[in-house]
């Protein structure tokens, strides 16, 4: 095997090198045509010369392994790879003479003219290549030279610096602990921190009032490079751009590139010896000031993370670091209230009545072919049921009510002040291209009324109907939950039924305990399961749509996907807050479902149970994601090394090239998964807060362990990514903001009518403020239809009288929680109202300070050239505006 140098031609590519190769060469071949960067990017025609650039290097060997040309001076922007299977000689001599048209053929011809429309453009190339005896693969190495920069940076409307200004690492946790005196574990110094600057939009005409304009290599970051060139690539056309075909990312589904991707900067792995940390790479400094896991409890450098992968990836680490911080009083005040119902524990007078009881309440038998029980054989559960079913968990759940809005409410004034300091405040993505697949499958073209160019089209009415049709699909998915939770409902029925007639006095007395807790990991896995199942679905769906933009695309798919989830993994839940126990009627008119017995809560009551189901569902599923999490990436990595090392073969013991390193690293898999993990995290730590006050726990612990295995996987196990702007976490703050309004309805009608508090109140205010007596109260008395019948008096929890009516006291109580609920909902939401307009969306130092970049930006831009973009000693100081903090 050997490595194709960069001056050898490449046959299947060059054929006309020979013919061309002194005007390939000649004068300045990265320099811009006339006509500027779009000189040759529409050209339909059809140029068999070869496009690419081959950097002159004669018989130079490189010296340098580092992000370059093998000129050393050069930076690579962007790799292209394609890979391209060797056919045996004798099959190559037997060969016909190809058919223009072929599939080969013709993406052979797309990629010639595609670099040749991208040598066009500007780009410098320069080609190496890795050669085995079956395969070879082609790096195509990429590079924007100044004046493509500039161009493209003034259309892109990139943000220029016109003057340095502190950026101080700020913390409200660390202000508190530095005005105590109080030494801060979470604070780190990183180092080699990226710089602040009052910006404006680029302008070229104004490139001298710009600071840095006059350091060429450095006045453009990695990140606004990568994401020149991917703007490049994804207008080049490759074909006829009346079929819209356009763009890499076109290419890469159609399979003739393999991989588009800017590299990494160096290896992440620390050197073996000590070295200071400014001399650190960017990806060095942060695996280990970010990705390690030692790092847990410190806080995050999004400065750095934003300066390497780009808004959009940070924005995300900001919301995720934020979520977790605010979660840290969540926790502890779950914990608490918690601990509160352990210590009190002893003083339900309810619980020690049912341990005291002994023979005193005969019970009627809980299936139609079980035996009478004492309610004493119940005595743990009723003691353990207390835990998550006492006035502290009431309290804890209007908590968690404004615990949540206020956390979105700060989290706006987090988001603006990032926004602004990350340049992209007002950031507007333009007027997006079709997407690739869109523009493959769209049955016509019409003119664009926005930018007035014809492009693929597909009628509105036609899309409607498909949505349509669509949501048909995914109601049967909904039904297909529903009959999977009938199933479960079934399964626990037989699972207690079995455990009943053992005849075990254990066994009998956990029988509920046994069904729920191992039905509960029977549903986890089916909601798994069903999660794959749906989210291949929904994927295949939204593109059956034929939405026209990337955003539209995912938009649609995200409310897909999360409707299916919201109703897959709450809908168990729901079903035994507010359904389980409530049909099953009384002793000789028992309510039935497919011949079996309707459900009735357990010992402990309905709120333990669903307590159990949170836990499983909750934590299960956030320890399947964690190793999920961390073992498919590394599988994945292990996979495409073992593929790779065959194809360089003799020399796997050589060091690879950067390009080849970072091609045997996996693709990065986007954000989607990760947001959607959280936000059902938060669906839980909201909704059902009341039944599982250790729920925000639980969420701290994950996403301590989330934030570095997402740090890992970007830093270590991922392709470098393309650094996308986002001025927001886009369409999951408007899930969140609904899941927040659903919780306290839910909330409030799991007090009313799933916990026993305002029975219990109800009953203090009317017999006994001590509660002495409320056992015998809330036990009816068997009909005698069903004692002659069965020749036993037996008791069920019910309010009812001997005929099997409900009493006074059951309507009454019907009253109390219908009252609560409207209560409990006006005056929350009219507190969450209120703390919606006390607390400003954008914090009023942040007003300052965008009003002094923008007086700022109208003198730089001015044609007054006397101009002094200085700030007098009167003014306020920029270092007192709000920093962005660095979120754990």
């Amino acid at each position: 095997m050997t490595r194709k140098k960069a001056e050898e031609p490449d046959p299947s590519l060059l054929g006309g090198l020979e013919r061309s190769c002194s005007r390939l060469l000649g004068g300045s071949p990265g320099a811009l045509q006339n006509g500027g960067p779009y000189a040759s990017l529409d050209g339909d025609e059809d140029d068999d010369d070869d496009p690419i650039y081959i950097q002159d290097a004669g018989s130079f060997e490189p010296s340098t392994r580092g992000n370059y040309f093998r000129d050393g001076t050069t930076k690579i922007d962007f790799v292209l790879v394609w890979e391209e299977k060797l056919r045996p000689p004798k099959k190559r001599k037997a060969k016909q003479p190809p058919c223009e048209g072929r599939p080969r053929d013709r993406h052979e011809q797309w990629k010639r003219k595609f670099l040749k429309n991208l040598r066009g453009a500007g780009l410098l190339m320069e080609k190496e290549e890795t050669l085995s005896e079956r395969k070879t693969i082609h790096y195509l190495k990429l590079s924007v030279p100044w004046d493509v920069l500039v161009y493209y940076a003034e259309e892109l409307c990139l943000r220029a610096p016109l003057q340095a200004q502190p950026n101080p690492d700020c913390n409200s946790s660390d202000e508190v602990l530095r005005r105590l005196r109080v030494p801060n574990p979470m604070y780190q110094q990183v180092p080699n921190k990226p710089s602040d600057f009052y910006t404006c939009a680029f302008r070229k005409s104004k490139l001298d009032r710009f600071l840095g304009s006059d350091s060429r290599d450095t006045y453009f970051t990695h990140t606004q490079r990568h994401r020149i060139v991917y703007e490049i690539l994804a207008r080049t056309v490759y074909g006829k751009r009346k079929h819209a075909e356009v763009g890499i990312e076109r290419l890469l589904n159609e399979g003739i590139y393999t991989a588009a991707f800017p590299l990494h900067e160096g290896p992440f792995e620390m050197p073996e010896y000590e070295v200071p940390g400014e001399e650190l790479n960017p990806r060095q400094v942060l695996y280990r000031f970010w990705a390690q896991w030692r790092c847990w409890y410190q806080y995050q450098p999004l400065d750095h993370i934003r300066e390497y992968f780009g808004e959009k990836i940070a924005i995300y680490f900001a919301w995720l670091g934020f979520y977790t911080a605010w979660l840290l009083p969540a926790a502890t005040m779950g914990t608490f209230v918690f601990l509160a119902g352990l210590v009190t524990m002893g003083t339900n007078t309810p619980a020690q009545e049912i341990c005291e009881s002994g023979g005193q309440f005969l019970m009627c038998p809980l299936c139609d072919t079980c035996q009478t029980w004492n309610i004493s054989e119940i005595c743990p559960m009723a003691k353990v049921g207390y835990l998550f079913d006492h006035p502290g968990t009431v309290f804890f759940s209007v908590f968690m009510s404004f615990w949540a809005v206020t956390f979105l409410e700060y989290w706006k004034r987090t988001n603006a002040t990032l926004a602004h300091h990350w340049d992209c405040m007002d950031f507007q993505e333009e007027e997006e291209r079709p997407r690739p697949e869109f523009a493959a499958m769209a049955p016509q073209m019409e003119q664009n009324p926005v930018t007035g160019v014809k492009e693929p089209y597909f009628p509105a009415r036609a899309r409607l109907s498909r949505i349509l049709t669509g949501s048909m699909a995914i109601v049967i998915m909904l039904c297909v939950v529903m009959i999977f939770l009938v199933s479960v409902i079934m399964y626990r029925g037989i699972v207690s039924m079995m455990m009943y007639h053992t005849g075990n006095t254990i066994l009998m007395t956990q029988a509920g305990n046994i069904a729920n807790i191992s039905s509960t990991m029977v549903n986890l896995v089916l909601i798994l399961l069903m999660s794959q199942v749906y989210t291949s679905l929904a994927e295949k769906l939204t593109r059956w749509e034929m939405h026209r933009t990337q955003t539209l695309h995912e938009d649609a798919f995200t409310f897909k996907v999360f409707i299916f989830q919201f109703v897959n993994f709450y809908s168990s839940p729901f079903y035994v807050a507010f359904f389980k126990g409530r049909f099953v009627g009384y002793p000789g008119q028992y309510g039935k479902l497919l011949g079996m017995r309707n459900e009735d809560c357990g010992p402990g009551g309905c709120l333990i149970e669903l307590a159990q189901q949170l836990f499983i569902i909750m934590v299960g599923k956030q320890i399947v994601s964690n190793i999920q999490e961390f073992l498919i990436p590394k599988l994945k990595a292990w996979r495409q090394k073992r593929k790779l090392a065959r194809v360089r073969g003799s020399q796997i013991s050589q060091e690879p090239w950067r390009w080849e390193e970072d091609y045997e690293l996996i693709e990065c898999e986007g954000l989607f998964e990760e947001y959607l993990e959280m936000v059902l995290q938060f669906g839980f730590i909201t909704i059902f807060v009341a039944a599982f006050p250790l729920a925000p726990l639980f969420a701290l612990l994950n996403n301590w362990v989330e934030i570095r295995l997402d740090a890992q996987k970007f830093v270590c196990e991922y392709r470098r990514p393309v650094a996308y702007r986002a001025q927001d976490i886009g369409v999951w703050f408007f899930i969140l903001e609904v899941l927040a309004q659903i919780s306290v309805i839910i909330n409030a009608f799991l007090i009313a009518f799933t916990s026993d508090f305002l029975p219990r109140l109800l009953y203090q205010y009317e017999h006994d403020s001590q509660l002495h007596g409320y056992i015998n109260f809330t036990l009816a008395y068997a009909p005698q239809s069903y004692v002659a019948s069965n020749r036993t008096l037996c008791r069920y929890k019910a309010f009812r009288d001997t005929s099997g009516n409900y009493t006074l006291f059951y309507w009454k109580l019907l009253a109390i929680r219908l009252g609560f609920i409207i209560a409990f909902e006006h005056v929350v939401f009219f507190c969450l109202r209120l703390i919606d307009w006390l607390v400003p969306d954008v914090p009023e130092s942040l007003e300052v300070k965008i009003k002094r970049e923008r007086y700022l930006a109208k003198q730089a831009l001015a044609d007054n050239h006397d101009v002094l973009l200085t700030v007098s000693p009167d003014s306020p100081s920029p270092a007192s505006s709000l920093s962005p903090s660095s979120m754990t």
